[in-house]
């Protein structure tokens, strides 16, 4: 017979072994992306096509979660994450599959050749993006931050706030350059009517429901915006100076895409 004091504690170890399985199911994942078993080439070339066909089916999970929201609030966190991760589907198909003028891949030439130019650097300069940089810092600092903010949900809001602050910061960066060149870049489409409502709605959600506190929003939004610095950093300095080694570089942008779940962890 199980006395009534003992159910807490039976309770406490369920949730820690499902927490213990979410981050083994995770791992697992990104290793089956990363871990090259063969499938390093079709994933590098098709990783956004992969994202595309994915997209219905956590669709389906976000209104699942959202349908449970009325009993437990804290599944609003992880429906919200979800809902971003879509919206950041959405984007790289326009960005890096199929723009809206129908021109395939047209985002790595695109950023190559405007870093290029802006560094004032030869035309057979060596470019800064290799296929597998596109593919690794997707699947970091979008998939990777998108998932933990996921399996963090019912604990902690930090990581879903960094998701929002990457949709929110790419928006700014691809309406920046749209400012400066005047000309289309592949992913404004879905910057400019996707990313923008999508983002700042949740950090006012967020805010209004009391959640967060505002330090933790402003912290997001400053990681958003060292995010996109190291990887524009990186890029020039693995790519064109070749001053760190490309592996060196993704190590980097994994590890930043991990940082999030250390932070503000009293945060609810």
């Amino acid at each position: 017979m199980v006395r009534a004091d003992d159910s807490p504690v039976c309770s406490e170890d369920i949730l820690e072994m499902k927490k213990t399985a979410g981050i083994a199911c995770l791992s697992v994942s990104f290793a089956m992306l990363w871990v090259p078993l063969g499938q390093q080439v079709f994933l590098i070339e098709h990783w956004m096509k992969v994202g595309t066909f994915m997209a219905p089916f956590l669709l389906f999970i976000a209104l699942t979660f959202r349908q449970e929201a009325r009993l437990r609030p804290t599944v609003d966190v992880r429906a919200v994450a979800l809902l971003l991760l879509i919206a950041y589907i959405a984007h790289q198909f326009e960005e890096h599959w199929v723009d809206i003028y129908g021109n395939n891949y047209s985002f790595k030439p695109y950023l190559n050749a405007t870093v290029l130019e802006s560094l004032g650097a030869a035309e057979n300069a060596r470019p800064v993006l290799s296929d597998a940089g596109v593919f690794v810092i997707n699947t970091s600092l979008v998939w990777l931050v998108a998932a933990l903010a996921i399996w963090r949900g019912p604990d902690q809001v930090f990581p879903t706030l960094c998701m929002a602050a990457i949709v929110v910061v790419n928006a700014l960066t691809h309406l920046g350059a749209w400012s400066v060149r005047g000309d289309y870049n592949p992913g404004l489409l879905t910057a400019s009517i996707l990313f923008l409502p999508i983002g700042l709605t949740t950090y006012l959600w967020i805010f209004r429901s009391g959640v967060a506190r505002w330090q933790a929003i402003a912290a997001s939004l400053g990681w958003g915006g060292l995010a996109h610095v190291i990887m524009i950093g990186g890029m020039i300095l693995s790519g064109w100076l070749q001053t760190i080694s490309e592996i060196t570089y993704f190590a980097l942008l994994v590890g930043w895409s991990i940082l999030p779940v250390f932070l503000f962890r009293a945060e609810k």
